[in-house]
This record gives C-alpha cells, sequence and structure tokens, in this order.
C-alpha cells in the first residue's frame, strides 16, 4: 500500500542532500515523494530514515546519473561546483542527464510524471497544508504538457564581487573575484540557456552566510581568530538555514523561470559585529581586532577572501515576489531565541 501511494504522489529530486536538503524534506515529504542523490552509500540509511528514497550517483561521474532522467518533474539542485577550474562541470552533468530522453532512461522512468489530475489535488493539499511562510501554487510539471522539469539552483552572493559596501540588488552585474564564485557564474548561466533552449526552468537563489544552532562560528571564536577593525570591516549578510530550506520549496512552486532572488533575510551587519553578537550570546569572548595589513600575513586564504567582499543584499523580490515571511528576518532574532530558550514566533 505505501509502495502504490509513493508511486502515485508527485515526485521531487533533492540533489546535494546535505544539512539545508535535510532542512527542505520535512516541507517536501507530506506532499511529494522526494528522492535524493548522494555519491556516499554509506548515507543511504540516514535518508530512508529521513523517509527519502536515496539514489547513490556522483556528480563527477555522468555515466553514474542515468538513474535521473525522467525521474522527478521538480528538482533542487542544491550541490557546489568541484573545487577546480573556473566551469562548473558538476551542473553541466546534470542538465545533461536532465536532458536525456526518457524513452533512453530507464524503464520505470515514465512513471515520475503524475497525471494532470493527480498534480491539480497536489497543487491543493500543499496549499492547504503549508507552513504560513510556504504558500505554493502547486506542482506544474507533467510529461503530457511537455512542459520542461522545474529546477532550483542554490547559487551565492559571491558571484558578486566585492561591492564596497553598497545596497544591490539582483539586477547587479556579476562580478566573481575567485575561482569559486567564477564556478557559481558558470553554473546560473548554464541553466539560463538551458531555461532559454526550453530544456528546463531554473531559478536561482543567490544565497549569503548561512547560519543556524549547528551552523554558528563558535569554534572560530573559541579558538580566538580575529576579526577586522571597524574602519577596514566588511558588511555580511545571513539567512537561516530554516528559512533558507523554506525559501527554496517556495521557489520550485512559484519561481519565475530564469530569475534570480536573493535568499537574505534583513541583518545589515559588519562581519566582525556578528562574531561579536554571536560571542555575546553564547558568553564567549568577543574577538580580538586587527587591521586589513595583519589580516593578510594572520588569517587563512579562504576565509581571507569573504573579508575582502563588502555588499548588503536588497531582498524585496523574495518578499514581494514570492511572499517569503522570514521566520528570522534578523540573527538578532535568532540568538535571542537561543540565549532565552524560549521560541521565536514563526
Amino acid at each position: 500500500m505505501k509502495a502504490t501511494r509513493n508511486f502515485r504522489r508527485p515526485r521531487v529530486l533533492i540533489v546535494g542532500c546535505g544539512d539545508v536538503g535535510m532542512r527542505c524534506v520535512p516541507l517536501l515529504r507530506p506532499h511529494a515523494h522526494v528522492f535524493a542523490l548522494t555519491s556516499h552509500a554509506a548515507r543511504s540509511a540516514e535518508l530512508r530514515a529521513a523517509g527519502v528514497s536515496p539514489l547513490v550517483g556522483d556528480l563527477d561521474a555522468r555515466r553514474s546519473l542515468k538513474r535521473l532522467a525522467g525521474l522527478a518533474p521538480t528538482v533542487l539542485h542544491l550541490a557546489p561546483p568541484q573545487k577546480t577550474g573556473d566551469d562548473d562541470r558538476r551542473t553541466r552533468a546534470l542538465l545533461a542527464t536532465l536532458g536525456m530522453r526518457r524513452d533512453l532512461a530507464l524503464p520505470r522512468a515514465r512513471a515520475a510524471f503524475a497525471p494532470v489530475g493527480r498534480l491539480r489535488r497536489a497543487r491543493a493539499s500543499w496549499a492547504a497544508a503549508e507552513p504560513a511562510n510556504i504558500v505554493p501554487d502547486g506542482l506544474r510539471r507533467t510529461a503530457a504538457s511537455r512542459v520542461p522539469p522545474r529546477l532550483v539552483y542554490a547559487s551565492t552572493t559571491g558571484v558578486y564581487g566585492d561591492c564596497g559596501g553598497a545596497w544591490i540588488d539582483e539586477t547587479r552585474v556579476v562580478a566573481p573575484a575567485n575561482a569559486r564564485a567564477k564556478r557559481r557564474v558558470s553554473a546560473e548561466q548554464q541553466l539560463r540557456r538551458a531555461t532559454a533552449r526550453g530544456a528546463i526552468a531554473a531559478s536561482i537563489a543567490r544565497i549569503p552566510g548561512i547560519y543556524a544552532g549547528n551552523r554558528l562560528p563558535l569554534g572560530r571564536l573559541e579558538k580566538g581568530t580575529p576579526a577586522l577593525v571597524a574602519a577596514d570591516d566588511v558588511y555580511t549578510n545571513h539567512i537561516h538555514a530554516d528559512d533558507l530550506a523554506a525559501i527554496l520549496v517556495r521557489l520550485a512552486l512559484r519561481g519565475r523561470p530564469a530569475r534570480a532572488i536573493h535568499a537574505s533575510d534583513d541583518s545589515s551587519l559588519k562581519m566582525g559585529e556578528y562574531f561579536d553578537r554571536v560571542a555575546d550570546a553564547f558568553g564567549l569572548a568577543r574577538p580580538p581586532r586587527i587591521t586589513r595589513a595583519q589580516a593578510e600575513e594572520q588569517i587563512e586564504p579562504t576565509l581571507l577572501s569573504f573579508m575582502r567582499e563588502s555588499r548588503r543584499l536588497v531582498n524585496r523580490r523574495l518578499k514581494e515576489e514570492l511572499g517569503v515571511r522570514l521566520r528570522y528576518p534578523s540573527v538578532d532574532d535568532f540568538l535571542h531565541e537561543a540565549a532565552s530558550g524560549k521560541p521565536h514566533p514563526a
């Protein structure tokens, strides 16, 4: 009976089901059969325990991805690019697989698409049952209507490079300053081109620093890693991991094709201020401050790269186009909850 119910439900595929992907799962499972691609077979048991159907495959080995062709009409692409080069070869491999002819995929691939009536019922179910900050308008991808798969890509605000602390919206021209950001721009460009030719309908979430109870810089604070003095410090942007999961699900249902949105909260903090507030909330010493010249000598390269970019994100599209209501509008809202032990009102 359970297998029959899963067969009839709309399907969603998560590619890169890490911490944020796992936070998406409980938002999706009441209304869809969730699959997740993992390159580690050892994670299969964990995924099954969460109610997810695992698929073992590797974005760096295209032949291992054949089972994804025609599998699901909705895809959350949360996997990072490979660690070298300027081109995102993993996104290229995923797009090639999603673009495979369905009659060349595995025999059961045609079952990935529910009939139109079933998807309409799912739409009504999602609208009635989703949390208040997710008001979807339904899964509309079907084989019969020949509408391309909906894909949501988790990009980064690093694509803008250094903006000198200016407020920017999604119309800002990208100017990646390092290879990591260049690979993200490559992925975005591939997805926009695929959308333009009708192969997929991709929406892009540009994501700043992700935080949560298990994603705070406590280790850094305990080590006494320094921050920049105020005069040299950079503006950073943040989003709680639970809010990010809700945004990604909302984009899967209501995002505009080839449209980018800032998945960012309302905070306007410099990096050192963020560390100070986390330290104060958890009773730790605030980090020492050093000049930029000193940081160039003392801070390891990866962390230093984030200290070279300053920008503040306008999130108007997030609120006005998607109607997202953040559970944690600012870092302070979360830290107050963490310090008081009282849940923040949703």
